[in-house]
């Protein structure tokens, strides 16, 4: 391959994919498919993952299912009801071009107890309201200080709010995703992840009910995103730099960026298109 990246398309869901040098396969961030980059390659799975990218460019929202996704997330002509998305009533009713969701989880009264989770929230939430604009009816926040019981992050309100914040998404939306919590690792049990770990995020009950690892946080925030549409993510836990499961991991230091993907150096374009999505 001369040292050089190239592109091949998803032999399953058929996007483009950019293949770094001497890699064997790939992986796809949008449908999690594996296909074989080597020198051999089937032309028939390549014919039908170029068909599948013709058919997915004439409604992008439509590539989601290939996954194994049941999720459908509407755009234009989408309702912002939210009974209609099965959401508490109590969820802010999405509207305007900007959103954000703010979960801080403290963990009081345990022995890994976090301090500053809740102070962190109201610190985001003025900095996007009161510098960058975004209506404060369009900002949920999840505390365990919130008397509205869907408003304390749990897994199933976590869920619930990551669903509220891609309702409705279109071309030209800013939507923001802060956590402030704790975030570990656990075995990966389908294959996809070069350590052999998923990352994952620590709601309030994860003791009881479980963690939300990261191939779920790609499903439900990253998928969904039209083209147009852009999602900021600020995630302060353990093990969150690849929380989002995106394809490209980018590493900062004074001079310049850069970016790399399973170990590889790629172009920082690239990299800068990984980072503002």
């Amino acid at each position: 391959m001369g040292g050089r990246t190239r592109t091949v398309r998803c032999s399953r869901c058929g996007v483009q994919l950019v293949v770094p040098p001497c890699a064997r396969t790939i992986r796809c961030a949008i449908c999690h498919g594996i296909t074989n980059v080597g020198s051999r390659q089937d032309p028939v799975r390549q014919a039908v993952g170029f068909v599948k990218s013709m058919v997915n460019s004439l409604n992008p929202l439509m590539s989601y299912g290939f996954g194994g996704s049941s999720m459908s997330y509407g755009c234009s002509n989408s309702t912002n009801d939210n009974s209609a998305w099965n959401l508490p009533p109590g969820y802010p009713p999405v509207q305007g071009k900007k959103r954000a969701l703010l979960i801080g989880v403290s963990y009081r009264t345990r022995r890994y107890e976090l301090k500053g989770t809740v102070n962190d929230v109201n610190c985001m939430r003025y900095f996007l309201c009161e510098r960058w604009g975004f209506p404060s009816e369009c900002v949920l926040v999840l505390t365990e200080a919130q008397a509205d019981p869907y408003r304390i992050p749990t897994k199933e309100n976590v869920r619930m709010a990551m669903r509220w914040l891609m309702m409705g998404c279109q071309a030209g939306d800013s939507l923001v995703f802060h956590f402030s919590g704790h975030g570990i690792q656990k075995p990966d049990t389908n294959g996809d992840e070069v350590d052999g770990y998923d990352e994952a995020l620590c709601p309030l009950d994860f003791e009881t009910c479980g963690v939300i690892v990261d191939d779920e946080i790609n499903e439900t925030l990253v998928r969904p995103l039209p083209r147009g549409a852009k999602l900021h993510a600020v995630v302060d836990a353990c093990h969150s730099g690849t929380i989002l499961d995106l394809p490209y991991l980018c590493r900062f230091n004074r001079a310049s960026m850069i970016a790399t993907c399973d170990g590889f150096l790629v172009n920082k374009n690239i990299a800068h298109a990984c980072v503002t999505l």
